[in-house]
């Protein structure tokens, strides 16, 4: 990782499928100075990166505005997110795609500084949201039946210690 200041990292959400675990893991890897071993999370060997520089995790792949809820929730503030058709595939172009997902960020951002829950309340943050943004509106419309619902083929085989 030396040299690198981010890295795709997997998603759980959309269609680049991951164990929600394994990628937690691995964000953890890409910020932490150490980690203790934890095959649950994919974590085979404590790693001690000493004053190595952080690298910023990248999620991508068939996101849109009904994910950042998610996305919020298992990156924080510290990544990038990609929203390419996200962004371009609003009805409206691209400029308000733009707008649409970042007022959808901000709001779960928002969500969470309050202590509200990410998963549990998801659609309900995004709807209030909707109501003082047009574009967030549109998007969600484009969106709303849009699903990659299949299982991860990248497993962990875990073995207990």
């Amino acid at each position: 990782m030396s040299g690198g200041d981010h890295i795709h990292a997997g998603t759980v959400v959309g269609k680049l499928e991951g164990e929600r675990e394994m990628t937690l893991g691995f964000v953890d890897l890409l910020r932490d100075d150490y980690i203790e071993k934890d095959r649950s999370r994919g974590i085979f060997f404590t790693q001690d990166w000493v004053s190595m520089p952080g690298v910023l995790p990248v999620a991508s792949g068939g996101i849109h505005v009904w994910h950042m809820p998610a996305l919020t929730e298992i990156f924080g503030d510290d990544s990038v997110l990609q929203f390419g058709g996200g962004t371009l595939g609003h009805p409206w172009g691209n400029a308000p795609g733009a707008v649409a997902n970042r007022v959808a960020l901000e709001a779960c951002v928002q969500a969470r500084n309050e202590g509200r829950d990410l998963a549990r309340e998801s659609t309900q943050i995004i709807r209030e949201a909707c109501k003082w943004s047009p574009e967030l509106a549109a998007a969600c419309e484009v969106w709303k039946e849009i699903k990659f619902d299949f299982e991860p083929v990248d497993k962990l085989d875990v073995k207990k210690d």
